[in-house]
C-alpha cells in the first residue's frame, strides 16, 4: 500500500510494509494471548452463527458494525454470563468480526466458499492491535516491542523491525502462535526507498519438480525437499505420526476414567510434537524460497517472466500432487510479485498453453511427440541440443506474448 504526504511542499512516497518476527512473551503474557484469541475465535463463530439464524428467518445481511453494536448494546447487557468477551482487547474482538464480514463478501462475490468455523486445534485467529491516537504508541526497540495490554515483550530477532519513531511508525500489527511458538507482525509506515537502476536483460524461470527452479542465465536452483536434511525430518514425522495413531487407538479401547485422562494428556503433548515437525519443515521450504528470490532479484534484470501455472489443476494428479505441495509454487509466485513491484522490475507471465519445452529456441520448430522422460531436447530440424528445463526458461524470456503482473 502506498500513500502520498506533502512536506515542505515536496511530495513523499509513503510506502506500509510489513515485518513478521519470533517473541519471547512472559507467562502472564502468554495467558492473555491465549485468552484474546479464544475470545476472538468464540466472537468469529458467533457472528457466523447469527448471521445464519437471521438469515434463515428474515432473509438479510447482518453487517460486522451492526453485529458489534448489537453484541455490545443488547446481547452482553441481557446475559452477563459472557461478561468475558469485554475482558480482552475490544480492537481484537471488533477485527474478528470484521475478518468474518470480509470473509461473508468473498462468499458473496464468489470468491471463496461458504466461511468455515474457527476450530480451536486448527485455526489461523490472531491478536489484533492498533495505533489509534497518540497516546496509544507502539514503540519498538532493538530487542522488545511495546504492544497495548500486553507491555513490552522481547524479540528473538534483534534489529529486524526499524526501531527509528520519527522515520517509521507502526501503524498496527496481530500476534499469532503457532506450534507453540510467539510471533508478531507489524504494518510499519516508512518513505518509500529509490528504486535501483535494472540492467538491459531479463531472466525466463522454468519451474519443475526435479530442480526447483531453471532459470536462463544458467543457473539451476535444486529441489530442497531431496536433500538430506528433510528427508530425516520427513522420517521423524511419519514416527511421530503413527505415535499419535498409536494413542487414539489405545484411547478407544481404554474402559478406566484415570487412564482415558492420562491418554488424552499425552495425545495433547504429541499433536504438539507433530505440529512443531509440521512447522519447522514449512520455515525451511518458505526459507529457501526467500532466499532464491533474493538471488534472481539482486541481479536486476529488467524483467522476469514466469509460465502462469494452473497449480490447482496440478494438484489433482494424485501421482505428483504431494511434490508439487511441497515446491510451493504459489508462494514463491506471491512473494516474487511482492519483491519485483519493490525493485521496480517488470514480472511477466506467460500462458501455461504456451509450448515452452517443446519449442526450439535456435529455430522455432515445435517437437510435438516430446516425452516427459526426455530430458535432453534434441531439434530435429536444425540438430540444436540443450537441457529440456533450460531451453523452456529461454522461450520464456524471450515469449512476445505475456501478461504483466
Amino acid at each position: 500500500m502506498v500513500k502520498y504526504t506533502q512536506k515542505r511542499n515536496k511530495v513523499v512516497k509513503k510506502l506500509l510494509k510489513s515485518y513478521k518476527t519470533e517473541i519471547y512473551p512472559t507467562a502472564k503474557q502468554k495467558q492473555i494471548i491465549h485468552r484474546t484469541i479464544g475470545v476472538c475465535r468464540f466472537v468469529y463463530n458467533f457472528y457466523l452463527a447469527h448471521n445464519k439464524e437471521i438469515y434463515e428467518k428474515e432473509e438479510r445481511f447482518v453487517s460486522g458494525y451492526d453485529f458489534s453494536k448489537w453484541l455490545n448494546n443488547e446481547y452482553l447487557l441481557k446475559k452477563p454470563e459472557f461478561s468475558w468477551i469485554r475482558e480482552v482487547s475490544s480492537k481484537s474482538v471488533k477485527q474478528s468480526i470484521m475478518n468474518a464480514q470480509r470473509a461473508f463478501k468473498n462468499f458473496f462475490s464468489h470468491k471463496s466458499g461458504f466461511p468455515n468455523w474457527k476450530k480451536k486445534s486448527n485455526s489461523d485467529v490472531k491478536m489484533y492491535f492498533v495505533r489509534t491516537d497518540t497516546k496509544t504508541i507502539i514503540a519498538c526497540e532493538r530487542h522488545r516491542i511495546k504492544i497495548p495490554t500486553l507491555g513490552w515483550v522481547r524479540l528473538k530477532e534483534k534489529g529486524y523491525i526499524p526501531t527509528n519513531p520519527k522515520i517509521h511508525i507502526i501503524k498496527s500489527g496481530t500476534v499469532s502462535m503457532k506450534a507453540g511458538r510467539y510471533y508478531v507482525s507489524v504494518m510499519v509506515e516508512e518513505a518509500e526507498k529509490e528504486k535501483p537502476i535494472l540492467n538491459d536483460f531479463g531472466i525466463g524461470i522454468d519451474l519443475g519438480i526435479k530442480d526447483f527452479a531453471i532459470c536462463s542465465n544458467g543457473k539451476t536452483y535444486k529441489n530442497i525437499n531431496k536433500t538430506v536434511r528433510i528427508r530425516k525430518l520427513e522420517k521423524s514425522l511419519k514416527r511421530q505420526q503413527r505415535k499419535l495413531s498409536r494413542k487414539y487407538e489405545s484411547l478407544k479401547k481404554s474402559k478406566n476414567n484415570l487412564k482415558e485422562v492420562a491418554t488424552r494428556q499425552n495425545i495433547r503433548k504429541q499433536k504438539l510434537k507433530v505440529q512443531r515437525l509440521h512447522h519447522r519443515l514449512d520455515c525451511i521450504r518458505t526459507d529457501y524460497i526467500n532466499k532464491v528470490i533474493s538471488k534472481l532479484v539482486k541481479t536486476k534484470p529488467a524483467w522476469i517472466t514466469l509460465e502462469n501455472l494452473n497449480i490447482s489443476g496440478m494438484m489433482k494428479n494424485r501421482h505428483l500432487s504431494r511434490a508439487i505441495a511441497q515446491q510451493k509454487f504459489f508462494e514463491f509466485r506471491t512473494k516474487i510479485t511482492a519483491k519485483c513491484r519493490e525493485y521496480g522490475i517488470e514480472l511477466r507471465f506467460v500462458d501455461r498453453f504456451y509450448p515452452s519445452s517443446k519449442t526450439c529456441h535456435n529455430c522455432g520448430c515445435i517437437k510435438s511427440d516430446l516425452k516427459l522422460s526426455d530430458r535432453i531436447y534434441t531439434c530435429s530440424e536444425c540438430g540444436y541440443t540443450a537441457d529440456r528445463d533450460f531451453n523452456a526458461s529461454l522461450n520464456l524470456r524471450d515469449c512476445p506474448a505475456y501478461q504483466t503482473a
